[in-house]
């Protein structure tokens, strides 16, 4: 069996969690971790039985793929040299901080030869595949991404830490340009916004309203899709699906609307996304989250964050 050597570039939460689901993936060999606090790298190292390091050039000939999961702003000067060398790369959400940025490492990975991934993990959900053929032509789509205040994450605002995960998901399946985007946001405990709204209206007619808070008292992600005679209504947190669907039954001079619960094989979204990336990079196919994926959902959350700006 083909093993890859991988490595973890930023060990803080997120990338953590990384190291640990690579040291449980039969074709990935954790080989490195690396993190500039070199303590909290050893730590990690230790618990995944792997190598820690201090700067990830040290890395750059040991390793044929890599999870960069430093803050945002670092994304980009990593990515490039990882993609200069021909290593694959997965980049954690969102992309990078600019367009300009985003439209670099693309470039660059399709003129190397690399593969790149983008981190929007709720692709993997076993909520969202297991939806797979039942959402088709949607008309309106209301999503609520609603979460405690955590320091971690607040080197980007709302939009761009958690909205962007529901607008890579709107755009997977809105097969349509963007007509018009309208928005506001507020910012409460940080210094960026804190909790948005955003209006989407596609020029197919479809309309998206998606709204995101990291300062709720309560966690909620979920999102519904309206279409021709269905509602679907999808539950991320809980991986939870239900269908309702108007029939040609009547009661009382009313259509009786039918309710399936659609069956969900509870899945770690997190390992699925690193083990599809694993196999990207074995067989040589476009990844489920490419960097193309990552740089329109980055141009759409850019967009929204714009219009905050004169809002504001």
């Amino acid at each position: 069996m083909q093993k890859k050597n991988v490595g973890v570039i930023g060990v803080g939460h997120l990338g953590n969690y990384h190291a640990q689901k690579y040291s449980s993936i039969e074709n990935a060999e954790l080989v490195a971790v690396v993190d500039t606090d070199f303590d909290r790298a050893r730590k990690i190292a230790k618990e995944n039985n792997t190598t820690a390091y201090a700067d990830y050039m040290d890395i750059i000939d040991k390793v044929d793929a890599v999870s960069i999961a430093v803050p945002t702003l670092h994304h980009f000067n990593i990515a490039k040299d990882f993609i200069a060398a021909g290593k694959d790369i997965l980049v954690e959400k969102p992309i990078t901080t600019t367009l300009a940025e985003a439209d670099e490492l693309v470039e660059m990975a399709e003129e190397n030869g690399v593969i790149f991934q983008v981190g929007h993990v709720e692709r993997f959900n076993p909520a969202v595949t297991a939806t797979a053929g039942m959402i088709k032509n949607p008309r309106f789509i209301e999503s609520h991404r609603l979460s405690f205040f955590k320091e971690r994450g607040v080197d980007v605002d709302v939009v761009l830490d958690l909205m962007i995960h529901d607008i890579d998901i709107i755009l997977s399946v809105v097969k349509s340009p963007i007509k018009n985007i309208s928005s506001i946001g507020v910012p409460v405990i940080s210094t960026s916004v804190d909790i948005a709204n955003a209006r989407i209206e596609f020029e197919n007619g479809c309309a998206a309203n998606i709204t995101a808070s990291r300062v709720s008292r309560e966690q909620t992600r979920k999102i519904r899709f309206f279409q021709h005679n269905t509602y679907i209504s999808l539950d991320y947190h809980n991986q939870k699906v239900n269908v309702f669907k108007k029939t040609s039954e009547m009661l009382n001079g009313i259509p009786v609307i039918k309710e399936q619960h659609v069956e969900v094989k509870n899945k770690d979204a997190l390992y699925e996304e690193l083990a599809s990336f694993i196999d990207c990079s074995i067989n040589r196919h476009e990844p489920q989250v490419s960097g193309k994926d990552g740089r329109d959902a980055l141009k759409v959350a850019t967009n929204i964050v714009n219009h905050i700006k004169k809002t504001v």
